[in-house]
């Protein structure tokens, strides 16, 4: 049983008739007749009775005849389905991104775009630091990620450089009412610092002390914390300072002052990121959003 024989049995039953049938389908009388024939043989029941006056369906045709359309219908309904999919249409994409990137700038930008373009995509959102999206990347988890590189990329990835910012100094606001901002790393090198664990990103924490360890100011960390809003909160509480990322000023914690130092600056370069292999119809679309939104803001 074909696809065409459910197409000629429903045509045939809807007009009553098998001319009827041939002339809308664009075929012969005689083929029609027969691919009907043959779909009953197949089926070992006779779908219709024939007289005079054209066809009339039997009991089993009645019933044959509601399944034969459901299934057209859901066959024309997967080739809409299918269609769109391979467009990037409809489908599921997974990105990972840094949390500071959707504060402000370009990225709330490129996600509100693309979800008007594509509002029957699945867009799976998960807040990751740069180091877990390039491993679930690696293994196929996430379709894409908005990351801060630092070390080397594989080479089966592909990149685009979005946005870049640069790190501030994050202070309690209690510190500011007893002296005036520093201007320099050195102005705070008798202070605590809140950091993050070397294994949460090693290549960034590793510059990051080279950096501060050249201007003569090793960061006497106090507390670790694994993510910047964790970081800000135990800044805002007074616990230490914190270097972050500049990214932050779209979002000013409360209790916390952000100072940008003469001497100190590591710029993070906000990247999109996704294997160069990744067959996934959903992902062209949405590059194709994020080109077009970048060249947009130029």
């Amino acid at each position: 049983m074909e696809l065409r024989h459910l197409r000629y049995f429903v045509a045939a039953a809807e007009h009553g008739s098998v001319h009827e049938a041939a002339e809308q389908l664009h075929i012969s009388q005689p083929t029609v007749s027969r691919q009907i024939h043959d779909l009953e043989d197949d089926l070992g029941a006779t779908l219709f009775l024939r007289s005079a006056r054209g066809l009339e369906l039997t009991p089993v045709g009645e019933m044959f005849l509601r399944r034969a359309k459901r299934l057209l219908e859901d066959v024309e309904a997967a080739k809409v389905h299918a269609g769109r999919m391979a467009q990037g249409l409809s489908g599921r994409l997974s990105l990972g991104f840094v949390e500071n990137a959707t504060w402000g700038g370009l990225l709330p930008q490129i996600l509100m775009r693309f979800k008007q373009h594509a509002p029957d995509v699945d867009l799976e959102l998960l807040p990751l630091n740069s180091s877990d999206q390039i491993a679930q990347l690696e293994s196929g988890r996430l379709d894409g990620g908005f990351i801060y590189p630092f070390g080397g990329i594989a080479p089966c990835m592909e990149t685009l450089a979005l946005d870049t910012h640069n790190v501030v100094a994050a202070l309690p606001s209690a510190w500011l009412s007893e002296t005036s901002p520093p201007h320099k790393l050195e102005e705070l090198a008798d202070r605590d610092f809140i950091t993050f664990p070397r294994q949460i990103y090693p290549a960034y924490f590793d510059h990051l002390q080279r950096v501060c360890l050249s201007l003569g100011v090793p960061l006497r960390s106090i507390q670790t914390a694994e993510t910047e809003t964790a970081i800000l909160s135990l800044v805002s509480s007074g616990m230490g300072a914190a270097i972050v990322n500049s990214a932050n000023r779209f979002r000013p914690p409360s209790l916390i002052e952000l100072v940008e130092l003469e001497n100190l600056s590591i710029p993070l370069t906000l990247t999109f990121i996704h294997a160069a292999s990744n067959p996934n119809p959903a992902l062209r679309s949405f590059l194709a959003i994020m080109e077009a939104e970048c060249r947009a803001s130029l």
